[in-house]
């Protein structure tokens, strides 16, 4: 049974979420150790981190893909790891890599969740599918197919996809990813736009600075698996940490670069 769908699309309870001592092994390698951080409702809160530290593999066990080895996760008062979450809360994941499915237009794609749960009839469908497509100026697109999509188009059909849920907790990973400049910023214009249009909670997976510390409420950073520091995002465009500074605003030094220390380091 999924959770009931509102008359008209976007319309909902906005939640939070808390991760509490989440800890997550596979095998013998610790990816998160003792992870603890609050999201309030309706902010957009930004993780970031160097890869491999562990950002993707938390935002996993908030969309309830991942279990933990010890902790938890909390959307509201709801267990994330809990199947019947899902019955509660309207939780959408836009991933990396867009995975639309490439033999269904855009339409179609969007069509698919709500006509596989019999969430509404086709004209509802219709109406909520339009609905998403208008807010991310797509209605032109709605019968292409993802190969004849530029791939900042196909990032704006996934968040499309993703608000014919409805959601009340919106997660991203890495929405930038693979994008120019300017698109990047369009997309990072798109994720603050929504939540002032729709007052959904947005955690952004990203190492996009930019857009971290332009959209942002709050960042929190994530090195080799633990929380190194969470603030507001104008805490970080100074950071005094060296560790955090040398992560969002690195120097290229030809003359000792950083390969070179790696080598060292792994003799």
């Amino acid at each position: 049974m999924a959770a009931d769908y509102t008359a008209t699309p976007f319309v909902g309870r906005t939640f939070g979420v808390t991760v509490s001592n989440l800890t997550k092994k596979f095998g013998n390698v610790t990816v998160l150790n003792n992870v603890s951080l609050e999201v309030r409702p309706g902010e957009i809160f930004c993780i970031m981190g160097p890869s491999g530290s562990g950002k993707s593999v938390l935002l996993k066990h908030i969309a309830g893909l991942e279990r933990a080895t010890s902790g938890e996760v909390r959307i509201g008062e709801h267990d994330a790891a809990d199947p019947e979450t899902r019955t509660k809360v309207h939780l959408a994941l836009v991933f990396q890599a867009g995975a639309l499915f490439s033999s269904l237009s855009v339409y179609d794609n969007l069509a698919l969740y709500p006509r596989e749960h019999k969430l509404c009839g086709e004209a509802g469908i219709r109406e909520r599918v339009m609905h998403a497509l208008s807010i991310l100026s797509l209605e032109k697109a709605a019968q292409k197919f993802p190969s004849e999509l530029s791939g900042g188009m196909k990032k704006r059909v996934a968040i499309a996809r993703a608000l014919v849920m409805e959601p009340q907790l919106l997660l991203y990973d890495e929405p930038t990813s693979e994008l120019d400049p300017v698109m990047g910023a369009t997309i990072s214009e798109i994720i603050a736009t929504l939540r002032e249009q729709t007052a959904v909670t947005s955690i952004v997976v990203t190492h996009d600075r930019d857009l971290a510390l332009s959209i942002g409420d709050r960042v929190a950073i994530i090195m080799d698996g633990r929380i190194r520091a969470t603030g507001k995002a104008e805490e970080f465009r100074a950071p005094k940490d060296p560790a955090i500074a040398n992560f969002l605003t690195p120097v290229i030094d030809l003359k000792n670069p950083r390969f070179k220390q790696l080598e060292n380091n792994n003799e």
